[in-house]
């Protein structure tokens, strides 16, 4: 059993100036990794399952200073108040050195305070919000243990904003939409940055914005308001309960295209979850994404995976999944060469870490972090701890902050934007004129 009295001591160093203790001997009974998130959703199982196949292949190769990785889980069940007893069940109980988060964007905000309080390294491969990535701007010191590695919010924007000029305003014609989004952090994080952007860039006008409440299950009268706006297109912005608006939108024939942001699209068991009723959605998708061409590394992931965890859902892997999977790697890399998780050296080193991933001899994917102080050229801003993303043309820098990806009525999907990782083209339903 872990000697309690060493956890505790080597927890709280920092504050009652313990320093007697060396990386070795700190360790001696092994590391414990906890990870936070939905243990009943497909994105909450993909990232604890790609955390798990990372720890399996590191206790393979020994584990850490020669010690086996323990893994402990705490299930937020999407809620807040939950998110935050099991951050503190983890902390507290479990006393874990390092914790993987699968949480959505309003429960990282509940347990926030208590990663601050605890000060253990915490890596989040799910939650996009812009305005942690500015906390850790604005209050480094308690923010440092804290890293994103899917690319945040505003870098979302960009791209869409891109798909917009290109595809949407000079490819289909359209200048105008209406917003139509779930009453969450999310939500209104993606219409902020949407409203403000969409129009100056890409020429497209917002005609209305409509809020629902994320237990809405009749959608009629609100896809009906979103049609007498007049405008070209509807942008849907939704995490929670995605595939209820999405089977909805396709029985009604709502006689609008719909794009957006749209979670339950994001993995291959959507149609299954509409019941072959998502055809014709377009969504904004993390990389990879359903029909995303994967490089040979992920593509190994991917087939670990499926070897292990094919007969459940998800048989396929969430960008997270992905996220967990290389995060824990870069995680104990940076761990070894700060001898350990201490919660002032631990950062240092993991803004070290840079994966990059070829296909074709040229980068795929990377899974590095923005340094604090540097500036992104297109945004003008700094992204301290969060993935590096590459938001221009031609993207030869690492990959996109996202793609688009479509399902089309067959039930098929393709990336449809950028052209550099495009495997299809965007369409319309058949029932829009």
């Amino acid at each position: 059993m872990p000697n309690k009295i060493t956890k505790k001591l080597k927890r709280f160093a920092c504050l009652i100036a313990v320093t007697a203790f060396t990386a070795s001997s700190a360790y001696a009974d092994g590391v414990k990794v906890g990870f936070i998130g939905s243990l009943s959703s497909d994105a909450g199982l993909s990232a604890l399952r790609g955390a798990q196949i990372a720890i399996d292949e590191l206790n393979a190769a020994g584990g850490f200073n020669g010690e086996p990785i323990e893994y402990v889980k705490a299930d937020t069940r999407e809620d807040v108040t939950e998110g935050i007893k099991a951050y503190e069940y983890l902390a507290e109980s479990e006393e874990v050195d390092f914790i993987l988060s699968g949480s959505i964007d309003d429960v990282s905000l509940g347990w926030l305070p208590r990663m601050k309080e605890f000060r253990i390294p915490t890596l989040d491969t799910w939650t996009s919000y812009i305005g942690i990535i500015d906390m850790v701007i604005e209050d480094y010191e308690g923010m440092k243990t804290y890293f994103m590695n899917v690319a945040s919010d505003e870098a979302l924007a960009t791209l869409y904003v891109d798909f917009g000029r290109d595809i949407l305003a000079k490819k289909m014609g359209w200048d105008s939409v209406v917003i139509l989004h779930e009453d969450t952090a999310f939500g209104g994080a993606i219409n902020g940055l949407v409203s403000e952007l969409l129009a100056p860039e890409s020429g497209i006008e917002v005609l209305d914005t409509i809020v629902y409440d994320t237990a809405t299950v009749d959608f009629s009268p609100i896809f009906n308001r979103a049609v007498d706006t007049g405008a070209d297109f509807i942008y849907l912005i939704s995490s929670v309960n995605s595939q209820v608006v999405s089977s909805q939108y396709t029985k009604l024939q709502v006689p609008k295209a719909m794009t957006g942001v749209n979670v339950a699209a994001l993995g291959q068991e959507y149609w299954e979850d509409t019941g072959g009723e998502g055809g014709g959605i377009s969504t904004l998708s993390p990389v990879p994404s359903v029909g995303f061409a994967l490089d040979p590394a992920s593509q190994e992931f991917v087939n670990t995976y499926t070897a292990k965890y094919g007969d459940s859902r998800p048989r396929f892997p969430h960008f997270n999944g992905f996220n967990a999977y290389w995060g824990i790697k870069q995680a104990f890399a940076a761990a070894k060469d700060a001898g350990g998780f201490d919660p002032d050296a631990w950062p240092q080193e993991m803004l070290k870490q840079d994966i990059k991933l070829e296909k074709d001899g040229e980068i795929w994917l990377r899974y590095g972090f923005w340094q604090p102080g540097e500036v992104e050229e297109r945004t003008g801003r700094t992204y301290p701890h969060n993935i590096k993303f590459d938001i221009t043309p031609p993207y030869d820098n690492g990959a996109p902050s996202m793609v688009v990806i479509q399902w089309y009525e067959n039930g098929e999907t393709a990336v449809i934007y950028p052209p550099k990782y495009a495997t299809g083209e965007f369409a319309v339903p058949s029932w829009v004129k």
